[in-house]
């Protein structure tokens, strides 16, 4: 791209002293339904030129999307932030006047020269320029982060996940927008590194000295394209794959990490081994597994997973955040979900490999250790799933309703628990074909795809010949836990299950009467029991099921109300000070 000119540039310097009008609602919530329009669309590759401005805080934007079309259209619709100006549009090459686009609240409406019929392809160029976003504190409020390195250089990142990615790109903004290619074509000032998603395809030095950094990824998950720039030093190496593929491998750090960098890098072998054999092939070994380090904590951007975790140690022995964000490879790239409202897909089933990893590597006291701190932070406050569609913050927020974290720590347990109830044989045929859509995954015959707490109902349904229903809607689409209800009538203990909604309820139950465990079969929610005399009793000795726990409730009341008397305390010292 050429550089801006100095008119414009001074523009932007001068907008940097401005505060930039708010998000609109509709930018600021990722997973608006898409329209008639945009449904009407198949996003076949979007072709990105970003020259990245680290003095301004500003970027400027070619973008060149091409799509076919299943409908007749008349205009195309594209999720583009409103403080992003456009500079130009053309249509299949052919530019449009102003007067043929639109854009007051984020969604970029452009009028088409003549009508499209279904089956025609359609490239829609979009120029444009700005300055994007500034995340207040990244990733959980998204946009740009705009940093500096230790020794004073420019450290970009983006993190967009709640946004979306119209914060600095025009796109589709939701799960099933992904474009099935994305060429990306980074311009920032040198020796900076722009690290891209999915293979680097080259480097440009430009006539002024910038870097023109190029990448190439198949099917990336639309917040998953990413901007990341910095000074970086550069680890590679190669994994091979127990499937008969190698893996390239690639972590991008500052110099100042050097240290921890390779203790991190030196992870990534372990990491895939636990994932290929637990779940199946890496779904971008033709691509990479590549890390970047970040000035926020992190995020699974797709094949360029975001670290900002300092390169901590934790008891478990592996760094809890790589391994998380990793896990969304697996689980939010290559199984995407159709809704916001199935987000427990990605965040559920991604937190259960870290549980499951520490088994892998250490056993089941690590097992347990994390379901207990799951457990721990289970709210209940809303549904993990509502049944109807969603915008990613009406999920995350609990002040909108949403079930926030329990898509994370209760997610997790629900899966613990239907392992328990299932068997592993089956638990894991369930895992593998929602996240592949097929038992036999091997290099080169699958693709990413998208799934829906329905599918993974039906799925599980078919895989473990059970109905299983009644498991689902006591756990995903009710807020309160289980409740087992137990009394003890003389020599005989009976039990009861409780559901908020009163929906049947079959679910197993051990218990330990002295040292022998018995299973009641609870068939119709309830079950007894004969205690010999002075027997004592023990309820899910092995911790298999997710049920309310009165014990948890007490806890968490406690910290809320140690937690709310030290802010409260805090705050009154500051009026003091002042």
């Amino acid at each position: 791209m050429k550089k801006i000119a100095t008119a414009a540039a001074a523009s932007l310097l001068a907008a940097c002293a401005t505060t930039p009008p708010p998000l609109t609602d509709y930018s600021a919530n990722s997973g608006a339904a898409r329209n008639p329009d945009q449904q009407g669309l198949a996003f076949d590759k979007a072709d990105l030129k970003l020259r990245i401005e680290p003095d301004t805080r500003s970027i400027q934007g070619d973008a060149t999307l091409t799509f076919g079309t299943r409908s007749t259209l008349r205009r195309i619709d594209l999720d583009l932030d409103r403080n992003l100006p456009i500079d130009a549009i053309a249509v299949d090459g052919q530019p449009l006047g102003p007067e043929r686009w639109r854009n007051p609240q984020g969604l970029l409406s452009i009028d088409l020269p003549q009508p499209l019929e279904p089956g025609r392809t359609v490239s829609i160029e979009v120029k444009y320029h700005g300055q994007p976003h500034v995340a207040k504190r990244a990733p959980w409020d998204g946009g740009f982060v705009w940093s500096k390195t230790p020794d004073g250089q420019p450290w970009v990142a983006s993190a967009v996940e709640g946004e979306g990615c119209d914060l600095f790109w025009p796109c589709i903004d939701h799960p099933t927008g992904k474009p099935k290619v994305v060429d990306e074509h980074f311009t920032v000032p040198g020796p900076l590194v722009a690290a891209g998603n999915g293979v680097a395809t080259g480097m440009n030095v430009e006539p002024d000295g910038w870097r023109t950094w190029h990448w190439h990824a198949n099917n990336p998950s639309t917040y998953g394209v990413s901007i990341n720039v910095g000074p970086y030093k550069e680890l590679s190496g190669d994994y091979k794959s127990r499937f008969g593929n190698t893996i390239p491998l690639h972590l991008w750090y500052l110099a100042q990490s050097e240290k921890g960098a390779r203790e991190l890098f030196a992870e990534f072998p372990q990491i895939l081994d636990f994932f290929e054999s637990t779940i199946g092939p890496y779904p971008f070994g033709d691509e990479k597994m590549g890390v970047v380090e970040t000035p926020h904590k992190g995020m699974e951007h797709q094949t360029i997973n975001a670290y900002g975790n300092g390169y901590a140690k934790t008891v478990h022995g592996y760094d809890d955040l790589l391994q998380h964000e990793f896990a969304h490879e697996y689980f939010g790239n290559q199984l995407t979900n159709a809704d916001w409202d199935d987000m427990w897909l990605h965040e559920g089933l991604g937190s259960y490999m870290q549980p499951l990893y520490s088994q892998y590597l250490h056993g089941d006291m690590d097992y347990y250790s994390w379901l207990m701190q799951f457990r721990g932070g289970v709210r209940n406050k809303a549904a993990i799933v509502s049944g109807k569609p969603r915008r990613e913050e009406d999920v995350y927020d609990t002040e909108r309703g949403g079930p926030g974290q329990d898509i994370y720590v209760k997610g997790a347990l629900v899966m613990h628990t239907l392992r328990e109830l299932i068997g592993d044989p089956a638990f894991f045929a369930i895992i593998r074909e929602a996240v592949y859509g097929r038992q036999d995954p091997r290099p080169g015959n699958f693709k990413p795809r998208y799934g829906s707490t329905r599918e993974f109902m039906a799925i599980a349904k078919r895989i473990s010949g059970r109905d299983l229903d009644w498991f689902f809607q006591a756990y995903l689409y009710q807020a309160a836990l289980p409740e087992l209800q137990a009394k003890q009538d003389g020599k005989r203990l009976l039990l009861t299950w409780k559901l908020e909604k009163n929906t049947p309820f079959p679910m197993p139950v051990d218990v330990r009467i002295g040292e022998q465990v018995v299973t009641l079969p609870m068939t119709n929610g309830s079950g007894s029991i004969d205690l010999p005399a002075g027997a004592t009793w023990t309820l899910d000795p092995h911790a298999k099921l997710l049920k309310r726990e009165t014990s948890i409730e007490r806890y968490q009341a406690y910290e809320d109300a140690r937690k709310a008397k030290a802010k409260a305390d805090a705050k009154a010292g500051a009026k003091a000070n002042n």
